[in-house]
């Protein structure tokens, strides 16, 4: 039998490759979560979708301005428009569906008059990005605490477990409504009107202290599994301290998680938000905002259910396809996955 002849190694590099032949590349494994992420055509949907809301939220006030209206005029109202009369006289919206027409895209508000485009797309920027700012404190604060507790553990996870447990047996949704006026109260005076950017730094700070925990349970059950893992050993031994194990070998091991508890975490803070409002201790008169479109809507069901429609929609739509995204992230990640 002949024996294998031995290549040069210098005649293998600079041998032409074989004409058909395709050269073989690594890959990231952020490459891989994006050719498998692209090859999922709903979370593809999905995200153009999630992005289209973004953009008209920033958009919001070149929109309302190509449509000739604004979120805060009592069209029904202000005499300056008397000659274009769009309430009767029971102040409801004349025409189709809620008032559509040209001069108001989605209708007009019952009762006022306030152009019903104007209050959504003003209304989302509002929620959206006061939902994104709340959604990125929460994660970072469970990040860190999370990291922390699963890293060194002991009698630091033991306490960090114990204060973890405090905070989760708060019933959030009573909490949210009673926490509220006590924040606002403390600060401003009851006799004078509370200032909307001070409600929007109140439900910040409550929403912040009542959601971190379940990112840091996730955060901190992670790393219990990556602690012991061989690469993080071998930093341990070659003298890496622990901010530098923590920093460059177990958290880009968390990412995958946490990008995806991301996904769901946003449409859930913009439910709640709205749910404050629609309570009465979120955003208030004039402010537009998601919940106070469904708290006005309540009062109008019965005479202009139309007024219910875009703002309903375009919610079921944007958590949905929130969801959906998140879904496709997890997949995309995950090796092991069929889709």
């Amino acid at each position: 039998m002949t024996s294998p002849v031995a290549l040069d190694p210098e005649l293998e590099t600079d041998a032409e490759p074989v004409k058909g032949e395709q050269k073989l590349e690594g890959r990231s494994p952020g490459q891989l979560m994006w050719q498998r992420f692209k090859r999922d055509r709903t979370g593809v949907i999905c995200a153009v979708v999630v992005i289209l809301y973004f953009v008209v939220s920033l958009a919001a006030p070149l929109l309302v301005k190509l449509s000739g209206t604004d979120p805060y005029t009592l069209y029904g109202q202000d005499p300056t428009y008397a000659d274009k009369p769009i309430l009767d006289q029971f102040g409801l919206p004349l025409g189709y569906f809620g008032g559509v027409s040209g001069d108001h895209w989605f209708g007009v508000e019952p009762q006022y008059g306030r152009d019903l485009f104007a209050m959504l797309v003003y209304g989302m920027r509002t929620s959206l990005f006061m939902a994104l700012g709340v959604t990125v404190l929460l994660m970072v604060t469970g990040v860190i605490i999370g990291l922390i507790g699963g890293y060194f553990g002991g009698r630091t996870d033991y306490w960090i477990g114990r204060v973890t447990d405090f905070f989760l047996s708060f019933p959030q949704q009573l909490f949210f409504i009673a926490f509220m006026p006590v924040v606002t109260a403390f600060f401003v005076d009851p006799r004078e009107e509370t200032p909307t950017y001070f409600r929007a730094l109140a439900m910040l700070i409550v929403l912040w202290l009542l959601g971190w925990m379940s990112m840091a349970r996730l955060v901190r059950s992670t790393v219990l599994s990556l602690r012991e893992r061989e690469f993080v050993e071998a930093a341990k031994v070659s003298g890496a301290s622990p901010a530098r194990i923590v920093r460059k070998e177990i958290l880009p091991n968390v990412v995958t998680p946490i990008l995806v508890q991301f996904t769901y975490s946003l449409p859930s803070t913009i439910l709640t938000i709205a749910f404050l409002s629609f309570a009465g201790v979120g955003f208030v008169e004039p402010t537009p905002d998601w919940g106070r479109l469904f708290a006005a809507a309540a009062n109008y069901t019965e005479q202009d259910p139309a007024f219910l429609f875009f703002p309903g929609l375009a919610l079921v739509i944007f958590v949905l396809a929130f969801n959906l995204l998140g879904d496709s992230v997890r997949d995309a990640f995950d090796p092991k996955s069929g889709r």
